[in-house]
């Protein structure tokens, strides 16, 4: 691994960046501009969401999955809808939810819900060490475990590649011992793409989380292609580009090719463009609103777009 220290952000930077599927103000008002009406129709009945196998152990990962930034840090009045979200993503098959001691009381919430929910085991949980410091850092990932995990967590990942030094031996020897199960790293920022690369080519992480989307696809020049020759899973954050996809689409009415890959409304468009890249696992759109959650789980069904179809939807997005 290179000695050259990573971007790091400012805290400024990291407070108002976009993470983790990151629903900013606004956009659930703007994909609710572009969701059909009623809620998008039921999978057919035995149908199953598509799986992804994590490469390093082949276990079978459904494709969609769920963020948690500003949606799930909210007060106890504010979280019935949010029980149902979970409800919905977890009826159709999905499993995983990420989260992040920086977003709040988004841990807390949703292990809240999940043992009101009595599907505390169900998930596959993931969240992130976000702090500096070795001991600072196991104790943030005790309290995550207990709050989020009530004792467990199968994703733990170092969030934007803060301190990574001192939190990945830690995250070996967890991992090592069966405190979790996979260890990973994110980054949003685009200008740490190169220490992204390094890392999945040199330090054999189970996962990476990255911005990639219809409107960002820097990620396939050269993050995707390293990630599927080093057996790197991949999760997707920003799906929407922060709901810049939905303001490109405003007004404009479903394209019949839509059809081709089952998708009856935007949204599923956008993640089922990400799915149709193959080196791509999972993307985490957040939403706090049960019926996007309903149509976002959708597009873990039926047919995905070719490359034909994906440059398609590019072309469609950028006229």
């Amino acid at each position: 691994m290179s000695s050259r220290a990573p971007y790091t952000p400012s805290r400024r930077d990291v407070l108002t960046a976009t993470l983790g599927g990151l629903l900013l103000p606004g956009l659930a008002a703007a994909q609710s501009a572009t969701k059909p009406s009623p809620k998008p129709a039921a999978p057919a009945r035995g149908e199953s969401m598509l799986t992804r196998p994590i490469p390093r152990t082949g276990e079978a990962l459904p494709v969609i999955g769920l963020g948690t930034w500003q949606t799930f840090d909210a007060a106890p009045a504010e979280q019935a809808p949010l029980a149902e979200v979970l409800r919905t993503f977890l009826d159709a098959g999905a499993r995983l939810i990420d989260s992040s001691p920086m977003y709040g009381r988004s841990e807390q919430v949703t292990g809240e819900l999940l043992e009101k929910l009595g599907e505390t085991k169900k998930p596959f949980l993931a969240t992130k060490v976000w702090t500096t410091g070795k001991d600072a850092g196991i104790a943030q990932m005790r309290k995550s475990l207990r709050l989020m995990g009530h004792g467990r967590m199968d994703l733990m990942q170092i969030h934007n590649l803060v301190d990574w030094r001192a939190h990945l031996p830690v995250l070996r020897e967890w991992k090592a011992a069966g405190t979790l199960r996979y260890l990973g790293v994110t980054h949003y920022a685009r200008s740490a793409f190169d220490d992204l690369e390094r890392f999945i080519r040199e330090e054999k992480v189970d996962f990476v989380q990255l911005p990639y989307s219809v409107l960002e696809r820097d990620a396939e020049k050269r993050l995707l292609p390293a990630a599927a020759e080093h057996g790197v899973a991949v999760l997707v954050m920003q799906p929407f580009s922060s709901g810049a996809l939905f303001d490109r689409v405003r007004g404009r009415p479903l394209p019949g090719w839509a059809a081709d890959i089952d998708c009856t409304s935007w949204a599923q468009v956008f993640l089922k463009f990400i799915l149709g890249h193959p080196a791509v696992h999972c993307p985490l759109p957040a939403t706090s609103k049960p019926s996007h959650a309903a149509d976002n789980v959708r597009a873990g069904f039926g047919r995905l777009p070719d490359e034909k179809l994906r440059a398609r939807i590019v072309k469609e997005l950028e006229r």
